[in-house]
């Protein structure tokens, strides 16, 4: 289970993060979670498809790294194989969280933080990048790290307004990938959903414009065009198959 706890320059004065992706990082996950705004790199590797929050009913979008449980085929023994990372992998063991408002503060609004993941394999003081300098200043990484924080928040908040649009127009439909690889095995990946294509040519004019007018309509096509990788993927494992 994580241990997140809040980031300080005291605390945590000599921590540092492995940055190497591998299995006993935490890496072999199928799937990672893609936000709108990067699905033009992730479009280009990855399947993106919807998938529902267990604990909150909510849909969010995931790109798929694998067609098994625990398995991703973007990982090799040189570390991760593919030219865009997801964000949401890269933050790693970092996150933002909200901090209630103390009551000294003038504007009573909550305010975020950034929050590390001290059981994380990644976590170390004697292997990778230095989280803050000798003076207790943010290190480089730090402030990269930081930058994708905020890029993920965005696009948390992108992303919400995407699908809500797409539900208000009933725009999603369940999906199953039903998978025979040459030797046999079936992979059967249930819980996906993706854009009703039929759906989406009923629109009248207005709505297709409302939709393209708030980006979303590039996101659709991006994602749907995503789906060819699907087939990638399965070369991945085949591959992957045949060298074991």
């Amino acid at each position: 289970m994580p241990n997140f706890v809040l980031l300080n320059n005291v605390a945590h004065k000599n921590l540092c993060v492995i940055r190497d992706y591998a299995p006993h990082y935490g890496d072999n996950e199928m799937s990672a979670v893609t936000f709108p705004q990067e699905f033009r790199a992730i479009q280009n590797e990855y399947p993106i498809f919807f998938r529902k929050n267990p604990e909150t009913g909510k849909f969010l979008t995931v790109a798929l790294l694998g067609l098994r449980q625990n398995e991703n085929l973007f990982l090799s023994d040189s570390g991760w194989d593919a030219q865009y990372i997801p964000a949401s992998v890269k933050r790693r063991p970092f996150l933002i969280g909200i901090q209630p408002p103390r009551p000294d503060q003038d504007d009573n609004q909550p305010s975020r933080m950034m929050y590390v993941d001290m059981d994380s394999p990644r976590v170390s003081e004697t292997q990778g990048e230095r989280v803050f300098l000798p003076h207790g200043g943010y290190s480089l990484f730090l402030e990269k790290m930081v930058a994708v924080l905020e890029y993920i928040q965005y696009g948390t908040d992108l992303s919400e307004l995407f699908i809500t649009e797409l539900l208000n127009y009933d725009l999603l439909e369940v999906v199953t990938l039903d998978i025979t690889l040459k030797n046999g095995e079936r992979n059967n990946l249930t819980g996906l959903y993706t854009i009703n294509e039929e759906k989406l040519s009923a629109l009248n004019g207005s709505v297709v414009a409302e939709l393209h007018s708030k980006g979303y309509l590039e996101f659709i096509y991006m994602l749907l065009a995503s789906h060819s990788n699907v087939m990638k993927l399965i070369a991945r494992l085949e591959t992957r198959l045949q060298n074991q």
